[in-house]
């Protein structure tokens, strides 16, 4: 039966503790101070400790250096409103969660119907290392380079907590997928996962969409709407760029993660709510700050445990191992048995990756469409499309949200114009076959041929010339 150790110097907190902890099965034992808390610790190690932090003798923080920190054991802090700062900082020292005072009961149901599975996440992180040592994966995600290294120690150390996360990096490094994995080896996984893209909202949506609305509220509002904190209860909820958001919303961001509580528009209602915030951008949190873009005590309430995410430049040989997982992934889908030339894979190791690990999906798609139908062999087509203003002759714009088969359209056109209408070489550069380059043109509605080509052509679609 999980034994729980609770540590106090008020009589009536260790006893109102003590009942509603009694009451689901667990056997407890109190303490008025770290004296009294360790002499209990040598009778009975016990599975869950809440502890003050503010103790006659000292702070409950000491109480780490006596609890071996492979014995699983779960520390709860408990603090008042004047010490949330020490809470976030026991947080980040091993603490599981934290409580303020006066103390939530409900709060603790949900704490300790959580925390019997906590052993499980421990020893599942310790089998997924083992996975990332054969296959180089972890959880969701994909690479076994030292930088991805780091990054998945963090994510063992700080997922089954209940600390608050930032996750900084570059456009396209995988900020939501490492937020999924956070959640899928939190005690939360079980619950919902919802992600947010903080700046994809409209500015005077935004708040409804967070909080919810009641009916009538605003014109258009003919129904009751659950925004991401209710619809999130129990779960995680993952905003990404975060430095978008409004500054006044913030406000009441930072207000919900003080109390747990939030009103939805147009009612004076509160509601209650627990969830884990993930937090990501792209931009340095510190210099949004600076700008404005960003409240300073938002920023330190959601930077308990800051996670950086490398570019892909900086993954070495994960590179090749994202490759061909994500071509593996289209074989699978279109039962194919593409494979990369390995011309192709040298380029892929030499190119800076400016987009990251979405770039890269994208470009092993577009060689995969691009080889056609009867190749074993993925087409190698050019790295990068620039969307500046290109010299004259030299490159295409490729504008955001033009979808992949208009750019390979474009491409296609444009390389054959730069070749002077010689489809034998415009196949040779864009690393397709002569009957692929003529099927696609037919399907573009061009198939104008010069009169150089017409004996390749026959050929390639095994023929005599028309």
């Amino acid at each position: 039966m999980p034994h729980v150790l609770i540590v106090d110097d008020d009589a009536e907190t260790r006893e109102a503790l003590a009942a509603i902890i009694g009451e689901d099965g667990l056997t407890t034992a109190t303490a008025g101070d770290l004296r009294e808390a360790r002499i209990q610790l040598v009778r009975q190690m016990p599975d869950v400790v809440f502890t003050d932090l503010k103790l006659p003798d000292g702070s409950g923080v000491d109480l780490f250096e006596d609890l071996d920190p492979r014995s699983g054991v779960e520390v709860i802090v408990i603090t008042g409103h004047a010490t949330v700062e020490s809470a976030v900082n026991a947080l980040k020292m091993g603490a599981t969660d934290y409580l303020v005072k006066p103390i939530n009961m409900q709060r603790v149901k949900a704490i300790l119907s959580r925390l019997p599975r906590a052993g499980d996440l421990k020893a599942e992180i310790g089998t997924l290392r083992g996975e990332l040592r054969r296959m180089g994966r972890f959880g969701l995600m994909l690479g076994n380079s030292p930088a991805m290294q780091e990054v998945y120690d963090q994510i063992g150390r700080v997922a089954p907590t209940a600390a608050s996360v930032m996750l900084v990096g570059e456009s396209g490094t995988g900020k939501e997928v490492a937020a999924q994995t956070l959640h899928q080896l939190s005690l939360r996984r079980k619950h919902a996962f919802l992600a947010v893209n903080c700046g994809a909202i409209s500015p005077n949506l935004i708040e409804s969409e967070m909080f919810g609305h009641e009916r009538g509220s605003f014109t258009g509002a003919d129904r009751q709407h659950k925004g991401y904190f209710e619809r999130a209860n129990g779960g995680t909820l993952f905003l990404d760029e975060i430095t978008e958001m409004p500054i006044e919303l913030q406000v009441k961001l930072l207000r919900v993660l003080e109390t747990g509580m939030f009103m939805r528009v147009g009612t004076t209602k509160e509601i209650e709510t627990d969830v884990r915030l993930i937090a990501a951008t792209n931009r340095d949190p510190e210099q949004a700050v600076l700008e404005g873009k960003m409240r300073l005590d938002l920023y330190h309430r959601l930077n308990v445990f800051p996670i950086s995410l490398p570019p892909l430049r900086e993954r070495g040989k994960d590179v090749e191992l994202l490759a061909q997982a994500f071509l593996d992934d289209l074989n699978e889908r279109h039962s194919t048995r593409k494979h990369f030339p390995q011309a192709m894979k040298d380029m892929l190791m030499s190119y800076p990756w400016p987009g990251n690990v979405r770039e890269l999906k994208n470009y092993v798609q577009r060689a995969h469409i691009m080889s056609g139908t009867d190749s074993d062999v993925t087409a190698t087509v050019p790295l990068q499309i620039t969307l500046s203003k290109p010299a004259a002759g030299t490159a295409i714009t490729i504008p955001f949200g033009t979808s992949l088969a208009e750019a390979d359209r474009q491409l296609i056109l444009a390389t054959l114009e730069q070749c002077g209408g010689v489809k034998t070489r415009a196949a040779e550069i864009l690393g397709i076959s002569l009957k692929t380059l003529y099927n696609r043109l037919v399907e573009y509605g061009n198939d104008a041929r010069d009169d150089g080509d017409a004996a390749d052509e026959s050929r390639a679609l095994g023929g005599a010339d028309a």
